[in-house]
């Protein structure tokens, strides 16, 4: 385990010896870019800048949650909304890798465009050591290629800088906790966003029933740790299944699409075990879940599988 204060000296110090001018900053919001987005601007204050982009593909108020938490880190941060080029990006693509590599791409172009106007090629992310690992290369396998790492353009003009490389999660959440940033044990979400609950075609109206569906989930097992009636899990959410299931609708049948809830706990993220809900929670989930997405979702399902054998995430 690292020693966070020391990590946060040396991290700044070689920050300001390896970007002797300015550098944008990759910054999703998560516990992650936000301890580089720390750093970085500690080791080059006005001289970084942090771009949020709404891709299109965030949860329910994640603008103005993410905005709220870099105004409290006191960050000094953009927002930039590119939602429509997300979606471009991803029309009539359904396999994961190419959604991810897809995702990847478009950050990368956007930023290259950001880093022009602020002067600059450096681009600064939040790339920790599962991102490498289950990327692969070398003689390691790919789990899943993570947009920050497999899903960079090889033509791409700018020079990374990641001072997170080396650490795993918790080690993250320990250097956070030495900074002072809100929140440090907040769920992860991945980088792809909803693009990667949706499995199969990714569209605007399938993104807002996942949408719904993991705000109920959030909403609902959050609820259950404030009652003590759950231990805070690593991570909680929803996923829209392809393909469609009947259901019944009145007196009629009708063919609607499936949710799979999924909560874990886990360390470091490298492994994970399926929490058991309470039968009230998994009851609430499924009954809001399908009455606010009224013949649109017709069945919710529990993902019980650890990792080994299936990764947290469903792509």
């Amino acid at each position: 385990m690292i020693d966070p204060p020391q990590f946060v000296d040396e991290a700044v110090a070689r920050l300001r010896a390896d970007i002797d001018g300015r550098a944008i900053i990759a910054a999703s919001g998560g516990i992650d870019s936000t301890v580089a987005a720390v750093l970085t601007e500690r080791a080059l204050g006005d001289r970084a800048r942090a771009v949020f982009v709404d891709t299109g593909l965030l949860r329910a108020q994640e603008v103005e949650r993410v905005s709220e938490l870099f105004r409290t880190a006191g960050l000094r941060f953009e927002v930039r909304d590119a939602s429509d080029r997300f979606f471009a990006a991803l029309r009539d693509v359904a396999d994961p890798e190419q959604k991810r590599r897809a995702v990847g791409a478009t950050f990368i172009r956007l930023f290259e465009e950001e880093a022009a106007s602020f002067g600059t090629d450096r681009l600064v992310q939040g790339t920790i050591a599962p991102d490498w690992i289950e990327s692969g290369g070398s003689l390691r396998d790919t789990i899943k290629t993570h947009h920050n790492v497999g899903g960079i353009p090889a033509d791409s003009r700018l020079r990374l800088v990641e001072p997170l490389r080396d650490l795993y999660k918790d080690e993250v959440r320990a250097v956070a906790r030495s900074l002072g940033v809100p929140s440090p044990d907040r769920q992860p979400f991945p980088g792809p966003g909803l693009a990667v609950r949706v499995a199969g075609p990714v569209t605007p109206d399938r993104v807002r029933r996942v949408r719904v569906a993991n705000a109920i989930v959030e909403e609902e097992v959050e609820r259950a740790v404030a009652e003590h009636t759950l231990s805070p899990p690593w991570q909680y959410f929803a996923v829209l299944l392809p393909g469609r299931t009947v259901g019944v609708l009145g007196d009629n049948r009708v063919h609607g699409e499936a949710i799979s809830v999924r909560v874990v706990e886990s360390v470091d993220a490298m492994t994970a075990t399926a929490v058991e809900l309470p039968r009230a929670v998994a009851r609430r989930i499924a009954e809001r879940i399908t009455r606010s997405l009224h013949g649109e979702v017709v069945r919710v399902l529990y993902d019980i599988t650890d990792k080994p054998p299936a990764t947290i995430e469903w792509e």
